[in-house]
Parts: C-alpha cells; sequence; structure tokens
C-alpha cells in the first residue's frame, strides 16, 4: 500500500477523543481545545495611544500653528478623567486611554514645549496613532475554535480576554511496548546476543513531545503468551504502539496474535525504511505496530503514527511541509518503494542544497540523530544523480494544524 493511501485510510478511521475536561489556562500549554472560547471582553477594552506624545483634536492645531494648551495626562492604567477641548491637549503614554475629545497622538518627538503650552511642529494625519477598542478582538468574537493545539501564543490570546479556564480534550493514552528475546532495559550490562532497547525510550519521548500520556508496558517477550497478556494491558487505552515482531520471521507473532485479540486492517505499506507496519484495533485502542530496526520505528512513527495520534487528540495533523533543493551527492535506489533518507540541510551557503548521509541502513539510528531533514524520493523514481532537485521534509515543522476561528 502507498504511504499517502495508508495515512488516509489510517486518518479515515481514527475517532477523536470526545471526554473533556476544565483545565486552569496555566496547565493547558499543549492541550487541545474541546470547546471554543468566545471573548468575553474587547481587547483592547478602550481606545489607547500607540505612541508616548500628546493627543487633541485633529482640528485644534489648524490655524493655531499648532499650538495646544496642556490640560493633564493620560498614563497606562490611569486614564485622564475629563474631557479634552478645542485647542488643548493631554500627554499620553503607550497604551493609555484616549480621552474624550481626543481623535490623533502625535509623537513628543514632532513636539516642543513653549511657555507652558505643547507646540505641534509636524501634525500627523487625523486619527494617527490611536488603536481603536477591539482592534483585535471585539466582544463576543470566536477566540479559537475546538480542536485548537494551544501554544504559548494561544495561551496569551486566551489571557488577554480573561480566560481563567478553558475546555480541553481528555488526553490520548497511549501505551507502548518492544517486542524481542534480544531487548534489554539500560538497567545493566549487556549479555552474549543481547542489545538495548532504544525503541521504546524513543517512542516514550515521541509521545511526550506530543503531550499525550504514555504508558509504558516494558519488554514484551517473543511468544503468543506473552504478547496476548500485553495486549490485554493495553486494551483499555487509547492507542497501543509496538516495536518489532511485525515481519514474517519464525518469531514474528505481533499480527497473528492482533488478528485473534482484535482485527487487522492492513499490513505493509509502501516505503523504505518501514514497509513491515501494522494497523489494526484490539480492544477500544487503536493498533501501530511498528518494524523493530530502530530508523524504521521511527520513520513510521513520524509518517505514520504521529498524524493519527493528533486527530485521536481532537485535532488536525498539519500537511508535510516540503520543499525542493539540490541533492550535494548521488542517491542509490530502485523503483518500487518511497524512500525517506536521512541527511542535513545547507541553507547558508550561496546555493542552498541537501546532503544525504552516509549510513543510510535502517538500523543505524546515529543517522536520525545527525539529520534534520528527509530527501523523500518517489516510488517509481530510480538512482539520482548529484545536483538533481529532489523533494525534502525537514525535521522541524507544524505537526498540529491551525483552525480558522
Amino acid at each position: 500500500m502507498a504511504l499517502v493511501e495508508a495515512r488516509r485510510r489510517i486518518l479515515d478511521m481514527v475517532q477523536p477523543i470526545k471526554d473533556t475536561e476544565r483545565v486552569a489556562l496555566a496547565d493547558a500549554l499543549h492541550r487541545v481545545l474541546g470547546e471554543s472560547v468566545v471573548a468575553a471582553v474587547a481587547v483592547p477594552s478602550a481606545d489607547n495611544s500607540s505612541m508616548d506624545g500628546y493627543g487633541y483634536a485633529a482640528t485644534s492645531v489648524e490655524g493655531r500653528g499648532g499650538r495646544l494648551s496642556l490640560v493633564g495626562q493620560s498614563l497606562a492604567g490611569h486614564p485622564f478623567p475629563g474631557s479634552v477641548g478645542a485647542g488643548e491637549c493631554v500627554r499620553i503614554t503607550t497604551g493609555a486611554v484616549v480621552p474624550t475629545g481626543v481623535d490623533t497622538v502625535v509623537m513628543q518627538e514632532n513636539t516642543r514645549s513653549e511657555d507652558g503650552a505643547i507646540i505641534v511642529e509636524t501634525p500627523p494625519e487625523p486619527g494617527a496613532n490611536i488603536r481603536p477598542a477591539g482592534e483585535d478582538l471585539a466582544h463576543g468574537d470566536r477566540v479559537l475554535p475546538a480542536g485548537s493545539f494551544l501554544g504559548p501564543a494561544d495561551i496569551a490570546v486566551l489571557a488577554s480576554v480573561g480566560a481563567a479556564e478553558v475546555t480541553v480534550v481528555r488526553r490520548p493514552r497511549v501505551a507502548f511496548f518492544s517486542t524481542g528475546d534480544e531487548l534489554r532495559s539500560i538497567d545493566g550490562p549487556l549479555a552474549s546476543g543481547e542489545v538495548y532497547d532504544s525503541n521504546r525510550y524513543g517512542l516514550a519521548a515521541q509521545i511526550d513531545s506530543l503531550g499525550m500520556e504514555g504508558v509504558n508496558l516494558g519488554v514484551v517477550r517473543d511468544s503468543r503468551e506473552a504478547l496476548a497478556r500485553a495486549f490485554d494491558r493495553a486494551a483499555d487505552c487509547d492507542a497501543l504502539i509496538t516495536s518489532g515482531g511485525v515481519s514474517v520471521g519464525a518469531a514474528d507473532f505481533v499480527v497473528d496474535v492482533l488478528g485473534e485479540k482484535g482485527a487487522v486492517d492492513f499490513w505493509r505499506v509502501a516505503i523504505k525504511p518501514g514497509k513491515p507496519l501494522a494497523f489494526g484495533t484490539i480492544g477500544r485502542a487503536r493498533f501501530f505496530g511498528l518494524p523493530g530496526n530502530p530508523v524504521s520505528t521511527a520513520v513510521t512513527f513520524i509518517q505514520l503514527v504521529r498524524p493519527a495520534l493528533v486527530r485521536l487528540a481532537g485535532a488536525m495533523p498539519a500537511a508535510p511541509i516540503r520543499m525542493t533543493l539540490p541533492t550535494a551527492t548521488d542517491l542509490a535506489k530502485r523503483p518500487g518503494r518511497e524512500h525517506f533518507l536521512r541527511a542535513r540541510l545547507d541553507l547558508a551557503s550561496a546555493s542552498p542544497h541537501v546532503i544525504a548521509l552516509d549510513h543510510q541502513g535502517s538500523g543505524v539510528m546515529r543517522s536520525m540523530s545527525r539529520a534534520d531533514a528527509f530527501i523523500v524520493l518517489p516510488a517509481d523514481s530510480g538512482d539520482v544523480p548529484a545536483g538533481t532537485p529532489v523533494t525534502v521534509e525537514p525535521f522541524a515543522q507544524a505537526i498540529w494544524a491551525k483552525i480558522e476561528p
């Protein structure tokens, strides 16, 4: 199955969590709004000055040589209590409320003081330097819609309308485990034939980076019975991610046991690395069986699991951002599968380009650590000579789609 079709099918089948809870705004970072937030106040709440200077009626400077009588001041948090008449002005600071009778603010740099009066030497256009009430948000405007992922700027705009609490979607509970008799946790020396279980730690970090609740089920041995017990433990979670055991080896039982305990929707995706991938259901949990090679686990998580978890959390995944750059190296490829090559971007040089890393084996996790982008080669592509423009997908990009209010 092609990657684009696998991603579409997974997103169509994943049902967003509906359970919500109220949390303090200070605790809402990296949560998904469960209901829209409407502005209870206008932002700003009154006309205010965008400059330090003097406020007056524009008609007051006509025929007077710009000479105005200073009658008081309006400071941020301390508005002028009266109204400003013809030929009068007030000193005003940035953010201060514009008094009645004022429709223009002149920058103080364009004025001078003379015998207790203020001379406007360079009058601005009428209405200048005033921010109208509701310029950012009017009372009753929808600030953010349900399904919005809350980043730092979103927290700030919610605070600007006084939203002390918000309704958010319950955090998804995502269970995960690794399979393999050769795996050992990083809690002691390796015995002969053992390797440290890096995938489980990588998955835990990915889940945590999405703001979700990870349920670590450890290492599960290569037996049907052990897998069945692990599936039962995960069945009441929202999702289950496994690494290893989804190929066709003598000890690869994940797909078989999934078929017995739940349902297999599809198996295998035409990408490299990451072909042996299973998607299905166990209990109420959506199941993602990832290949065991570390890079294959990372690639399939980014391309297929991460968008699904975003959807599960009640939001929409952002479409991958891609660009075209020339490759600085020859790229070897056989037609048949879409390839994701680990690479580094060079955008600072006179001729921006992308450099494929030397080691592209699916077991070389250091290549993912050194890389900052994928070179994406289409399934029907063959070898690509140096200098050819290729599709590049940076690692640093939006994961959660923005939703219009």
